[in-house]
């Protein structure tokens, strides 16, 4: 009886809590309206150009251990919010880049959603995110 009772548990525990262990699931979009999409050659191109850009890696703290894009500043897109957004942007024209894992991953979504509802105005959004970066063998440095 006690082996049955610890394998519907087990079950219960497995079925109520794996969405407390997952990764929202968020449809990404071709384009996000108000913002600026953009690929790996259009980013250097853009920071090239920008000296002010600042760049969010809206990817959760494991996610840059595999690596990430030079100057990027880590900003979960679960801990991305206006108060958290001031802090790291200087202002609400200062051009900004949002990108998380790459076309599946809907964390730069997300961020840059909220970006957009605090009033930012100079969005870019890298749909390929790091996939595409490390795909096209750009530089990237790890944690």
């Amino acid at each position: 009886m006690t082996h049955v009772i610890k394998s519907l548990l087990l079950i219960f525990l497995l079925v109520f809590n794996a969405g407390a262990f997952a990764d929202p699931i968020v449809p990404v979009p071709e384009q996000i309206p108000g913002t600026k999409r953009v690929d790996a050659e259009a980013v250097i191109e853009v920071a090239g150009k920008l000296k002010n850009l600042v760049i969010v890696d809206s990817r959760i703290p494991d996610d840059r251990k595999i690596g990430y894009i030079e100057h990027s500043i880590s900003l979960p897109d679960a801990k991305t919010n206006c108060k958290s957004l001031a802090k790291i942007i200087p202002g609400k024209s200062t051009p900004v880049l949002f990108y998380c894992n790459g076309v599946k991953c809907g964390r730069s979504v997300v961020a840059t959603k909220i970006a957009l509802k605090c009033g930012y105005k100079n969005i870019y959004w890298f749909r390929g995110g790091f996939e595409e970066w490390k795909s096209k063998e750009y530089p990237f440095l790890h944690e």
